[in-house]
């Protein structure tokens, strides 16, 4: 039953090897959907081009219903999965700050990551300055550590948020996810007078 334990089966250096290959191909797919190009996908933004958040709202409606449906039928321990606790507050800011870089600068820390492996200069400017605010950050969370542990959640799912079974959940972003294509779509030609380039 998954989740697999790579180390067991593959031992420690064998495992790396996975987790490298597995980075290798995420990497080379957001390159290839076009996630290396800055202007790409800040235009996401502005309605202008809408194929990254297709892209991505695709790949978590996947990832969700194989999580989903391997949990129902026994394939996948869901208890075992690491989910990233909620810090509420501090996860809102954070959110906001990294949006607002994500407008100006045109990346997320991952799409830096591939824009500077196929050695763009805007990426790499990019990478270095996320490096920076790191690193500022580990200096100065002293100063608001109260803040930065503040409104813990703990494991914390739309389910529960909602207080609805999973299947429902799931159904329910199936939906919004269409809607959303459906609906951007609608605006990008209402703004625009066209779809996505193919």
């Amino acid at each position: 039953m998954a989740p697999l334990d790579l180390t067991g089966m593959f031992g420690v250096t064998g495992s790396y090897l996975v987790y490298i290959g597995i980075g290798f191909c995420f990497g080379f797919i957001l390159e290839s959907s076009g996630f290396g190009d800055s202007r790409r996908l800040a235009a996401q933004f502005y309605f202008s081009e809408l194929r990254v958040l297709k892209v991505m709202f695709t790949a978590i409606v996947v990832a969700m219903l194989l999580v989903f449906w391997a949990s129902a039928l026994g394939l996948l321990d869901y208890d075992e999965l690491m989910v990233k606790h909620t810090w509420l507050w501090p996860g809102i800011v954070g959110g906001l700050i990294m949006g607002v870089g994500f407008i100006l600068g045109g990346y997320c820390p991952g799409t830096s990551l591939v824009s500077t492996a196929t050695l763009k200069i805007d990426g790499m400017f990019f990478l270095f300055g996320h490096i920076v605010g790191v690193l500022a950050f580990g200096e100065t969370v002293g100063y608001f550590y109260e803040f930065w542990n503040s409104s813990y959640l703990g494991r914390f799912t739309l389910p529960e948020l909602f207080g609805l079974e999973t299947g429902v959940v799931v159904l329910l972003v199936v939906c919004l996810a269409l809607a959303m294509f459906l609906g951007f779509g609608w605006i990008q030609r209402l703004v625009y007078g066209r779809g996505d380039p193919q």
